[in-house]
């Protein structure tokens, strides 16, 4: 009796009430509609009729989304630890249900996604989260599916991202055997296992077999021999004032040590090609050892590029704020540390578009030996 008397009150002034009680529904959406508190079927695309007084609805977005798991610690089976993040990608099946049995659809699909990563991936062994990282994520996705069913979700894909190696297995033998992959290696998921472990192999005896710290980089260095003396004269890079020509017109020194020789380097590999390849002003909160806070600004958006102590110049906003240890700095600017895995493993925190701070890499190339 109720809906009857509403829909002659809504026709009587339906020059008026159109305005209130159409809705518009792109194809991509759909209504759901609450009518004395009872569900109806969702309503759309087109043009939805929704009553005065006795309807509530809500709108769902049947579009695929993404989101993102930061990288985290998980412990595998064989005693190792490793960094690793996730890349999900999902939509809505059954906008009823997405409405009706959940009541953030977003954070419980984040939190159990996660839950259930942690819990797969510390069934595994290091080596398997490394070569079958693919299959994996199949697996993970089957497993949020199954979660995530009864809200109306379906999960289209998910990719792990293995950070770092925190902690070598117990079981991982020491030395060139070993097949720990490095910090970050893309490329070799979709390669046959065969071709896989030969990559790794090689990987493991140029990173030192993934035990231990890196092998040293030796310096390149230039032997003269003399007719006369027999005597052989050695030409090599020594720790010191030696220099290198980084630019046609500039010579700076080839390891800077401290974060002001290497400010001081910075402002000599300033120009306007590098500006227009990055194009964002960058501001570095560093903590030293002793616990001292000092910031240091880059500024490539406009002109030459500009760098210094202290914040931009007044009217310049950073784009991206990196927040890490003076030392990180410049074993980072050195090449002894990449960017993501200083990011994954929480030395580095960076505020702002991601993308935006991955430019940093020009500047990086210009400064590694």
């Amino acid at each position: 009796m109720v809906t009857f008397m509403v829909y002659i009150c809504t026709f009587v002034t339906f020059p008026l009430s159109g305005w209130f009680v159409l809705k518009v529904v792109p194809n991509y959406q759909r209504i759901v509609v609450f009518r004395l508190g009872r569900v109806c079927p969702p309503k759309g695309p087109g043009v939805v009729l929704v009553l005065p007084l006795i309807d509530q609805w809500q709108r769902v977005d049947l579009r695929t989304r993404a989101f993102n798991i930061p990288p985290c610690q998980v412990t595998t089976s064989d005693g190792g630890v490793v960094s690793v993040g996730a890349d999900i990608q999902f939509r809505i099946w059954s906008p009823v249900m997405s409405v009706v049995s959940v009541q953030d659809l977003n954070a419980s699909t984040r939190l159990t996604a996660h839950n259930a990563m942690t819990t797969t991936l510390g069934g595994k062994r290091v080596r398997e989260i490394q070569t079958e990282r693919a299959k994996l994520g199949e697996d993970l996705g089957m497993e949020i599916n199954e979660l995530t069913k009864p809200w109306g979700l379906e999960v289209d894909r998910v990719e792990l991202t293995v950070g770092a190696i925190l902690k070598p297995p117990k079981d991982s033998p020491p030395g060139p055997g070993s097949i720990i992959l490095p910090p970050y290696v893309p490329g070799l998921e979709g390669l046959a296992e065969p071709i896989q472990q030969l990559a790794f192999h090689f990987l493991g005896n140029m990173m030192g077999g993934g035990v231990g710290p890196p092998l040293a980089r030796t310096e390149d260095s230039i032997i003269f021999s003399d007719e006369m003396s027999g005597a052989p004269h050695t030409l090599g890079t020594e720790p010191g004032p030696a220099l290198v020509s980084v630019t046609e017109d500039v010579a700076v020194p080839s390891r800077p040590t401290s974060v002001l020789e290497l400010l001081e380097v910075v402002k000599l590999l300033l120009s306007e090609s590098l500006v227009s390849q990055v194009g964002a002003c960058f501001l570095f909160l560093l903590q030293s050892a002793d616990g001292q806070q000092t910031s240091y600004y880059v500024d490539l958006s406009h002109g030459r590029g500009s760098a210094g102590p202290g914040s931009p110049p007044e009217g310049q906003v950073p784009d991206v704020t990196l927040a890490m240890r003076d030392e990180d700095l410049v074993a980072m600017f050195q090449g002894a540390l990449r960017p993501y895995a200083a990011y994954s493993t929480g030395r580095l925190t960076i505020q702002g578009d991601l993308q935006t701070a991955m430019k940093l890499e020009e500047l990086l190339k210009l400064l590694r030996p």
